[in-house]
């Protein structure tokens, strides 16, 4: 049972930002800290096709992922309230993503999110998870197209480069309760 006490949140925060920058582990941390309930787009959408992420890839392409990610959104829209959201890396492009919540970005330079992932306990699996990451110059050009665009729908910026992961969850805290 959690210790602390459950916040009542309005809104839902949307976490986004690069693949493997923390957004599943900052989305627990805070769900655990203010006993709210946390969801992962790439989750729903894995449950929905009863497949990994890498596999829909793999068998049936990038644009029909995005597609699950537009209607993974339009659901979350209609059904989801009071939550707190972690998103895929590209989920930022979902037509609707200023009406599910409050969007905050976890920003953080390419080089400290690789160095994250390859030196995480389990990073091979980690990199495995991520099929965008399996080459590191398209995912690098792939950060680069990204970076700004991040930036332009993000409502709170969160510098998880420079944040302890206890000063993010207030930070976040601060901002959207």
């Amino acid at each position: 049972m959690n210790k602390n006490k459950r916040v009542d949140m309005k809104k839902n925060i949307i976490l986004i930002g690069f693949m493997g920058v923390g957004k599943g582990t900052t989305a627990r941390a805070f769900a655990k800290k203010y006993g709210v309930y946390n969801i992962d787009t790439d989750d729903l959408i894995e449950s929905k096709e009863n497949k990994e992420v890498k596999k829909i890839f793999k068998k049936y392409g990038e644009k029909y992922f995005r597609e699950c990610e537009q209607q993974t959104a339009n659901w979350i829209e209609h059904n989801v309230k009071g939550t707190l959201i972690s998103c895929g890396g590209g989920f930022y492009k979902v037509k609707n993503l200023k009406k599910l919540g409050t969007v905050v970005l976890l920003d953080a330079s390419f080089e400290w999110i690789h160095n994250r992932l390859k030196n995480a306990k389990n990073s091979k699996a980690k990199l495995a998870k991520r099929p965008l990451f399996a080459d590191e110059k398209k995912a690098k050009a792939l950060y680069k197209e990204r970076e700004k665009a991040y930036k332009k729908v993000a409502d709170i910026v969160v510098d998880v480069e420079n944040l302890s992961l206890e000063e993010q969850l207030k930070y976040i805290a601060k901002k959207c309760l």
